[in-house]
């Protein structure tokens, strides 16, 4: 009875070891080779396959274990899966049978973590004035957990030691009753007790290991409250010595008689002392603040640049004053105006409120596997990874802060019109900051309007013109002067760990007024931690606003979020030049929140930056801001974060065309809370536009002969999948000789047909 001392599983640890497997009829139990490894059960013919070749694997977080008799045991997930195990001994079965459940057990509790978010991770110890008291709580918790494995340790000396006698015990007992019935009943108690003292080992063995990983995190969050600590010191010192360093600047300053040399131009200094004294007491010059980017500006008060003459900032005194004048007072105050606000007729209320989303669970990473390297808008996803508006819609939002073109449409000034241009590229990303959803995918002809003539002054048509690729037409025009229109083109690609998507695709906006027609592109979105954590989105990359009637350009760059930048995140930076590349007016800001402009005075060259590049130094008058983010309504975060105009985009209207996407079945349905039967009708739906491809195709497929039409035409729909014959109802494709892009532009028709009420041109898609 007494055996040597068997290796004692513990969670975490690769257990490996023979057992024989249930085959089939014929060849029954075959001896395999099993391993236990991170909640994975796989089995080989020999050692040797290891290395190659895996006959079979079990996920244990799923998987269920049942014994059957002294040596047989059963490991099912469920039906799919199903292994009749067979022991040498019922020992090595109840060690087969502990390092399975401790495993399951392990592989269980994990489960639940990778699925989580991350925002609940305990965080080091920060540099407050309460890190100490942490550290002793930390430490104190530390020693009672100590004690507590100290005393299990007593107690399993106190199992091993009074199993061991009442082994001994069994053993005397069997020499002196020696009958066959009571040795087996004496030799299976043994056995129980073997088997007790295995499970206790495993029990300290766990709480062992927790101790040690316990004691390893905490000075791991040591070491980080240290280094937060010798940080906020080195803070501490830094601040206090610019702070020394500022005050003993402007006492120099408001002493000295002439400007600092690094920011004067020789035009200042022939003036004489006379014209420098008087300004004295009213400029102040700021240190430019130094940026990862190819830019630094400098503040300058307007006044000293006003009255210093035109050799100050290289531009002339007319076109100084004039521009001055158009951004300061003239534009601002009259883009503040709202002529007809007084004689605006009462309009429809908008609705404010949708159900909220639904609280569904589902498993991500059971349907994002298969769909690594795929093309997204070639992927059947449930709808819960959407959100209750389409494409269409989407694009219709990028007119929330239609504001900015009413304003540019009333500037003078060219410069000046291209910088609300620009603030109107960079608002349109500002409702995305917390849509992690994905809109549907629209149907080829489905068409969404927008019409806020009364409310707004615009109105806007969007269109599915094409679906392989799949490509939207928007088209948008106002009373007060602009027209926009764009055609977006996505191409998605999933990472495994993110997703990237790439518009491809011009914007255009065209004023009728000084017949300013400018063009730009959408930067890249990436959507990060599609498997594991708390979804995100990000912006990035460099857009160019060409105004290609004067040449003026604005070059905006949104900086990739970086854990190590020092910069703000999500911010965005950019310079308006003119054709001839001389600077008028820089922006900076970010795209959730604001942006600002101020005017360029002067620019010159700069040291060196760290990367070996010399910087453009800007001196600028006082930033302007020119669009800032209109607060989310109450309650956004159950309504999917829509805007008070996303909200809206969805609401049911009488008169609109068949083809509309408020009258998209699964859509709706989704609003509505109804997510398994969306589901089942977006399927519907899908397989219904798979259907009416398909039977373009065949018509645009051309048979050689009479005779072989039927078969020819299946033939040649087969050899050109993509062979399609459909043409856009509302838009027609042009070649813009302006721009130099061929897209599709509206070519009229619609708002006379929603006059009239005639909608018999419309396709069924729904």
């Amino acid at each position: 009875m007494s055996e040597p001392k068997p290796p004692t599983p513990t969670p975490g640890d690769t257990y490996k070891g023979w057992l024989f497997k249930w085959t089939n009829y014929i060849k029954g139990y075959q001896c395999r080779w099993f391993v236990l490894s991170n909640g994975l059960l796989s089995y080989y013919r020999t050692k040797a396959e290891m290395g190659h070749t895996c006959r079979g694997t079990i996920n244990l977080a799923t998987a269920n274990i049942a014994v059957e008799d002294s040596c047989n045991f059963v490991i099912s997930n469920g039906g799919a899966q199903t292994y009749h195990l067979k022991a040498s001994s019922e020992v090595e079965r109840q060690r087969w049978i502990t390092a399975l459940e401790l495993a399951k057990a392990k592989a269980v509790h994990m489960q639940p973590e990778s699925d989580d978010s991350g925002d609940d991770c305990p965080l080091p110890p920060t540099s407050e004035p309460g890190g100490g008291a942490r550290g002793s709580e930390i430490q104190s918790t530390l020693r009672t957990i100590g004690s507590k494995v100290e005393d299990l340790g007593t107690c399993n000396d106190l199992i091993v030691k009074h199993g061991s006698a009442l082994q001994r015990s069994l053993s005397e007992l069997e020499g002196i009753r020696s009958g066959g019935d009571m040795g087996e009943k004496i030799k299976q108690v043994a056995e129980r007790a073997t088997l007790f003292r295995i499970t206790s080992n495993a029990m300290i063995n766990e709480c062992r290991e927790f101790f040690t990983l316990a004691q390893g995190h905490s000075k791991r969050w040591q070491k980080a409250l240290q280094a937060e600590r010798d940080q906020r010191m080195r803070l501490e010192e830094t601040l206090q010595q610019l702070a020394k360093q500022h005050n003993h600047l402007e006492r120099a300053f408001r002493g000295a008689t002439v400007l600092p040399s690094s920011y004067s131009n020789p035009a200042i200094h022939n003036k004489g002392k006379g014209d420098a004294s008087d300004e004295d007491d009213e400029n102040e010059f700021f240190d430019a603040m130094q940026e990862p980017a190819e830019f630094i500006t400098v503040p300058a008060d307007p006044k000293f640049h006003r009255r210093s003459g035109s050799n100050i900032s290289g531009i002339s005194s007319s076109e100084l004053g004039m521009d001055d004048q158009s951004l300061d007072e003239q534009s601002l105050a009259s883009n503040s105006e709202s002529p007809q606000s007084l004689e605006m007729e009462p309009v429809r209320q908008r609705r404010s409120w949708i159900p909220d989303k639904p609280n569904y669970s589902l498993n991500l990473w059971s349907i994002m596997r298969n769909c690594i390297g795929k093309e997204l808008s070639k992927i059947p996803m449930p709808v819960n990874f959407n959100e209750p508006i389409s494409m269409l819609q989407r694009l219709s939002e990028d007119l929330e802060y239609y504001e900015l073109l009413d304003k540019a449409a009333k500037c003078q000034s060219s410069l000046e019109q291209l910088c609300y241009v620009a603030a109107f590229t960079v608002s349109s990303y500002s409702t995305t900051v917390h849509r992690t959803g994905k809109p549907f995918n629209p149907l080829l002809g489905e068409t969404f309007e927008l019409d806020r003539l009364k409310e707004c002054g615009y109105r806007s048509l969007c269109e599915q013109v094409s679906h392989h690729p799949p490509a939207a037409a928007h088209h948008a025009n106002s009373e007060k002067g602009w027209t926009l229109r764009q055609e977006i083109t996505l191409a998605s690609k999933f990472r495994g760990k993110y997703l990237s998507i790439m518009p491809l695709g011009a914007i255009q906006c065209l004023f009728e007024k000084s017949k300013n027609h400018y063009t730009w592109k959408k930067v890249t979105t990436t959507v990060h931690n599609i498997i594991v954590g708390k979804l995100w989105i990000d912006q990035s990359g460099e857009i160019d606003v060409v105004n290609h009637k004067t040449g003026d350009r604005c070059h905006l760059k949104f900086a990739p979020y970086s854990y190590f930048s020092r910069d703000v995140a999500r911010k965005v930076t950019g310079v308006v030049t003119d054709k001839e590349g001389k600077a008028h007016y820089v922006l900076s800001g970010t795209w959730d929140e604001k942006m600002e402009f101020s005017r360029v005075m002067q620019s010159s060259k700069g040291e060196n930056s760290s990367e070996g590049n010399q910087r453009t130094v800007h001196q600028t008058l006082k930033a302007k801001e020119i669009w800032r983010k209109t607060p989310l309504p109450e309650g956004a975060e159950n309504m999917y974060f829509f805007s008070s105009l996303a909200l809206t985009l969805n609401e049911p209207e009488e008169g609109v065309a068949p083809t509309d996407s408020r009258g998209r079945p699964d859509q709706r349905l989704m609003e509505d809370g109804r997510w398994d039967e969306a589901n089942a009708e977006k399927q519907r739906l899908e397989e219904k536009q798979r259907s009416t491809r398909r039977e373009r195709e065949r018509e645009a497929a051309k048979a050689p002969s009479p005779e072989e039409e039927a078969d020819g035409a299946e033939v040649a729909a087969e050899a050109s999948p993509h062979q399609d014959n459909h043409q856009a109802l509302w838009f027609e494709k042009i070649h813009d000789p302006v721009s130099g892009e061929t897209l599709h532009v509206y070519k009229g028709g619609y708002w006379g047909a929603k006059d009239d009420g005639k909608w018999d041109m419309c396709p069924d898609i729904f």
